[in-house]
């Protein structure tokens, strides 16, 4: 069999061409050189003309302690020496992990500094933007859902659309990584997600709003698995777990960021606009358009960072990847003050890539014909690279991480639709608990210039009474009668009108519509200047407590973030992630406990904050499992499958609320057992080099 991989080197001045540069490398073709370019023996370089060796000798030398170099290439040899002793003792090991072992030291020589942070947060804003999209629909809906005269079937739709997209959305843009590039990829994606995140914000309708946000889920769907494969490229071993572990807390600063914008914006009547009375841009469309800053400024970065160069290599992409590298490693050694540190690299191992059937075409035919089979290799290539994750090498792991990455999502998902719910629930059942019944009253020639809300008026009689300039709110007439009443600039928030009968009575700019009077007899009455639309409440009791749950629930997760960052490495991955688990369902028997709003949020803090843990150790071994080839695909398959989980523990969850905390509190310790038991069956990653 011929070898699948050849040797290319990067030669200055060849014209790009490939060749095998000299016989300096080691064993494994990791070759470095003196200086880059050759000199003469007695030639000096510009970095280190006017330096004496013996002025620059190490201080500690005298001293016996070894130098920070000599400690990470003695590291660096005993872990080469390990892999090298499992690739004797291992059969049919193939040339992939000799690239994977050579890319490994050329990032720890790159160093870990400025270029890894720049893209840290440049990734980081495109997970946060991905936190964002979760919250925006939610904290949106109260008054989106009267801006637009949504129905509680709409509503639920609208609520699960987003994450129906974003399914889709970690599918396509995972597989498309693995075949077009992780930065190309990221970066359509997150146009995708601003375009139509601007768009939504200015959507009148329904159908249209629920369409772009549709597509901005689907577009902010690629963030998580490209994010992740995309970082990982750039850390070295001992770098990986941490970092990707820091990297997440992005998506805690995503829900902040979300609530805080929220409760500053949405509560604001003056900050939105009108032209005329067909387009309203009232301050909830404020509110989404502002969340679409994280992806904007992500997507801005994003054109000054280059393409992992692990994908560059995969792709026979030598030169790229050689100068990628050398870009890291002198920005990082002039970061630290080191300029005269030179990049040795001569040589890196490459796969051959077979990609002559898509040349040949795309010489002939039209070019929609070459488009078209570009486009059809393309999918061709992105489901092949999918059932790959089934190989008998792979399948395993797949089937274990799949269940994991659904037992969490179900019950993490879940919750966090639980949770507000149920302060809703017990806030709803507080009002009602307050209401005022008022039976038989008479009322003749009197004005209510002041709110209505949270009453009952059964049996009334209204003789020549003036509603002028009020709200009401939560009011409801029962078997009453109107008689030359006067009702001018109402404003009504779940307010009916049942059995009733008016008569020679007048509604003068109001809301109040046909399915506002149930069952009434309208005699003589006139509707001027009808409202349209419905009335949007800005004055909501419970928003504020609202956006304070989110908040507190993002900022719980803060030092389970920190906590997991700094084990990570040390613990290892399978038992943050079990251990998290394990603790979570017995934290979810705290629920049963829940009896008031307090009590929701705290026992809220409390999950969220451990289940995190849960949540690093399972994104950074994903990263980990699969190689490179098929890393951003798998993690699209696993996050498009958390997505699904989100959507059906959403649906069932939401549907207990106030009727049992019984099923709910099951099915999440039930998932959350299953999967903390079976994550403590995966491999350890942590002393893996990424294949």
């Amino acid at each position: 069999m011929d070898d699948p991989y050849q040797n290319n080197v990067y030669q200055q001045g060849t014209g790009g061409g490939y060749t095998t540069y000299g016989g300096g490398g080691d064993q494994d073709g990791y070759g470095y050189q003196g200086d880059y370019p050759p000199q003469e023996e007695d030639a000096a370089s510009d970095a280190t003309e006017g330096h004496d060796e013996d002025d620059e000798m190490y201080e500690g030398e005298y001293q016996g302690i070894p130098h920070p170099d000599e400690i990470k290439a003695a590291q660096r040899a005993a872990r080469a020496a390990a892999r090298a002793k499992a690739r004797v003792e291992a059969e049919g090991l193939d040339e992939e992990e000799t690239l994977a072992e050579q890319y490994e030291n050329i990032i720890e020589d790159c160093g870990h500094g400025r270029f890894q942070w720049t893209l840290f947060v440049v990734t980081g804003l495109a997970l946060m933007a991905d936190g964002v999209e979760c919250f925006v629909v939610g904290f949106a809906l109260p008054s989106a859902e009267k801006d637009m005269c949504l129905s509680n079937a709409n509503k639920g739709m609208l609520g699960l659309i987003v994450y129906v997209g974003m399914m889709v959305g970690a599918f396509v843009w995972g597989g498309l990584a693995d075949k077009l590039g992780r930065r190309k990829s990221l970066i359509t994606a997150l146009a995708i997600n601003s375009i139509f995140a601007f768009l939504s914000s200015f959507a009148q309708g329904y159908g249209f709003f629920l369409f772009f946000r549709l597509l901005s889920g689907f577009g902010i769907g690629g963030s998580v698995p490209v994010v992740y494969s995309y970082f990982a490229e750039f850390l070295s071993m001992d770098k990986r777990g941490e970092h990707l572990s820091w990297l997440c807390m992005f998506w805690m600063m995503g829900g902040i960021y979300a609530s805080f914008t929220a409760w500053g914006i949405i509560p604001h009547y003056g900050w939105g606009f009108s032209m005329g009375s067909e387009f309203q841009f009232h301050s909830w469309r404020v509110f989404v358009l502002v969340c679409a800053l994280p992806a904007i400024a992500s997507l801005i970065g994003l054109m000054f960072m280059p393409e992992s160069p692990r994908f560059l290599l995969e792709n026979a992409k030598h030169d790229e990847a050689w100068m990628i590298l050398k870009q890291v490693h002198d920005t990082n050694w002039r970061a630290k003050g080191e300029p005269e540190r030179v990049f040795t690299v001569s040589q890196i191992k490459t796969a051959v890539q077979d990609d002559e059937f898509i040349e040949i075409q795309s010489a002939t035919g039209t070019a929609f014909q070459r488009w078209m089979v570009r486009t059809m290799t393309l999918v061709k290539q992105v489901m092949q690279n999918i059932f790959a994750l089934l190989s008998p090498d792979l399948r395993l792991s797949s089937l274990f991480m799949a269940i994991i990455w659904f037992t969490m999502a179900f019950s993490y998902y879940g919750l966090s639709v639980w949770f507000p719910d149920m302060i809703k629930y017990l806030q709803y059942e507080e009002y009602e608990s307050k209401v005022k019944v008022f039976h038989r009253e008479r009322v003749e020639h009197f004005t209510f210039n002041f709110t209505l809300a949270n009453q009952v008026h059964k049996e009334g009689e209204y003789i020549n009474d003036k509603f002028t300039n009020i709200e009401l709110k939560s009011v409801k007439f029962e078997d009453s009668m109107f008689e030359d009443c006067y009702f001018e600039d109402i404003k009504s928030t779940n307010t009916f009108f049942e059995n009733c009968t008016i008569k020679s009575t007048v509604f003068y700019n109001t809301d109040l519509w046909e399915e506002k009077f149930i069952d009434c007899k309208l005699e003589n009455t006139t509707f001027l200047h009808p409202k349209k639309g419905c009335h949007i409440n800005f004055q909501e009791e419970n928003d504020i407590v609202i956006y304070l749950v989110s908040f507190l629930g993002s900022l719980a997760v803060l030092p389970g973030n920190i906590i997991s960052a700094l084990f990570m490495d040390k613990i290892g991955r399978i038992n943050i992630i079990g251990g998290s688990m394990l603790i979570s369902a017995g934290c979810t028997f705290f629920l049963f406990m829940s009896f008031s709003q307090a009590a929701i949020i705290a026992w809220q803090c409390l999950f969220c904050g451990v289940s995190v843990a849960a949540w690093n150790g399972i994104e950074v071994i994903t990263v980990e499992l699969y190689p490179s080839s098929k890393r951003a695909t798998a993690f699209g398959v696993l996050n498009g499958l958390c997505k699904l989980a989100a959507i059906l523990s959403s649906s069932i969850f939401s549907a207990f609320v106030g009727i049992t905390k019984v099923v709910p509190i099951l099915m999440s310790f039930s998932a959350l057992v299953c999967g903390g038991l079976l994550a403590l069956k995966l491999p350890e990653t942590r002393e893996k080099v990424l294949q």
